[in-house]
């Protein structure tokens, strides 16, 4: 039985940081995968720990290699995929209530996004303004996709996740793969 929850929880988090580089890749295509205007579609997979602790380094690790594919600056690579790993934890920690659990991404990358685009882009724009257009477009991503994936997963959440209540942390602590 732990062979088949390890299995799974692998799964589970190759598909998301799969669909997180195709959902990057769409927004890219659109102009939208960064700058100071960025709406992410990929960002609403950061709700997804509501459902498995599976949806953290999968929606991390999918950050990390988008932003390669991007060809991102290294600053960005770095400090964009952190974003997206307190994002997401952030989300796990608050999966019990279903509309907090979405604020530590928006939060996350609101803060720290600008800082990069400051720092590794040169953007001579203010950062109260790039804390307000990145965070703009986590607002979308988040809330607004985000949440109308949530609600459209939640009943088939024992179906896809393999759980009928949201994972406890000891349950995590089960499935995550070993050495890590």
């Amino acid at each position: 039985m732990q062979n088949h929850k390890k299995t799974l929880f692998i799964i589970q988090a190759g598909i998301i940081a799969a669909l997180y580089i195709v959902l990057t890749m769409l927004a890219w295509g659109f102009d939208l995968a960064s700058g100071a205007i960025q709406v992410r579609f990929s960002e609403m997979l950061c709700i997804l720990p509501f459902f498995t602790p599976a949806a953290i380094p999968g929606v991390t690790i999918g950050c990390l290699l988008s932003n390669i594919i991007m060809a991102s600056a290294m600053p960005d690579v770095i400090f964009g995929t952190l974003a997206t790993l307190i994002g997401a934890l952030g989300t796990f920690a608050l999966r019990r209530n279903r509309w907090l659990c979405a604020l530590p991404p928006i939060l996350a990358n609101a803060v720290i996004i600008p800082l990069v685009l400051i720092f590794a882009y040169h953007l001579t724009d203010a950062y109260w303004f790039l804390a307000l257009t990145v965070g703009a477009g986590e607002v979308i991503a988040i809330l607004i996709f985000g949440e109308i994936l949530l609600s459209a997963l939640k009943p088939f959440r024992q179906k896809i996740f393999g759980t009928s209540e949201s994972v406890s942390s000891a349950d995590f602590q089960k499935a995550a793969p070993a050495g890590k």
